[in-house]
């Protein structure tokens, strides 16, 4: 079994990615492959409404030239996927939408080909607005008709400063938590 997470920060190193590590480190404890693939520094544009996933339906995003179809074909691949986000302005990074939307209109335009598989959204905040970001994480996961788990509190870590998240104990208990429940979920599905 495989988990892809995707960093949405522009901080490739940053909170949200010890946050997406944390997690990890549970999951490797079960045996769960994991990559995390850091959006830091990539190009990616927005959905253009050009409807050609719908016309093509070969998974694929008519949009060339970022990294959108490679992280597709990564999702397709696993079995679980992790989106995670720093919090900007109550909301997710402009990069983690456009993968959002992007990824999403293929699934919906491939017969919801990402349909069961299990998601977890993450979310680094500095104080307010996280949130309203989780949830724009979680509607991806419902839309898809993918399977999400709980944890024992809502998955945020808060720190503002690279680190500063390793201070947040709840923070990081949540994180763990999320990773024995993912991979609880996960082997119960794969069996």
């Amino acid at each position: 079994m495989k988990v892809v997470a995707f960093n949405g920060s522009a901080r490739k190193d940053g909170n949200t990615s010890i946050l997406v590590n944390t997690v990890f480190n549970e999951l490797k404890k079960e045996g769960i492959t994991t990559e995390l693939v850091s959006l830091a520094g990539k190009k990616i544009h927005g959905c253009t409404a050009c409807g050609k996933c719908f016309e093509n339906q070969d998974k694929r995003c008519a949009v060339k030239g970022d990294v959108v179809n490679d992280c597709i074909e990564k999702m397709i691949e696993a079995d679980g996927i992790i989106l995670a986000s720093p919090t900007y302005f109550a909301d997710i990074s402009p990069e983690m939408k456009a993968l959002i939307d992007r990824s999403g209109f293929v699934a919906k335009a491939n017969q919801d080909m990402f349909r069961r598989k299990v998601g977890a959204g993450i979310i680094a905040v500095r104080r307010g607005g996280a949130i309203h970001a989780f949830d724009s994480l979680n509607h991806f996961f419902f839309i898809n008709q993918m399977i999400v788990p709980g944890s024992s509190y809502w998955n945020i870590g808060i720190g503002l400063a690279p680190g500063d998240v390793n201070n947040d104990d709840e923070g990081i208990m949540t994180m763990m938590t999320l990773g024995v429940n993912l991979a609880w979920l996960m082997k119960k599905i794969h069996g």
